[in-house]
């Protein structure tokens, strides 16, 4: 079992920047890829950004040049830059972590991200 706990959430005007962290623990060992994943209210959860192993980074067309996803082996944690904030990107923000591909079966608690002035 992996265990993910997010933070780094928060209130940030327009045009800001945040920095999420996600720490894994547990299997960790097991882990290929990860990913963030955000949902906003009324809408399906959607895939932000994903990372494997290898360092290979994948993007929504919508976060494309404004989020950077990294991961830090060394103290198992993935990360989520977030700069040029718009309200759009409010969402709860969820990490996530897969074994084998794209199957996410490890999720953490997610962490609000709210962009407004």
């Amino acid at each position: 079992q992996v265990q993910l706990v997010e933070s780094g959430g928060g209130l940030v005007q327009p045009g800001g920047s945040l920095r999420l962290s996600c720490v894994a623990s547990g299997s960790i060992f097991s882990i290929n890829v990860m990913a963030w994943y955000r949902q906003a209210p009324g809408k399906e959860r959607e895939l932000v950004a994903f990372i494997t192993s290898g360092g290979s980074t994948n993007y929504a067309d919508s976060v494309k040049g404004r989020f950077t996803i990294s991961r830090d082996n060394a103290k198992n944690t993935v990360y989520l830059q977030m700069n040029s904030l718009t309200p759009e990107d409010t969402a709860v923000y969820y990490c996530a972590a897969a074994r084998y591909g794209l199957v996410f079966g490890s999720w953490g608690q997610g962490t609000q991200v709210t962009v407004s002035s």
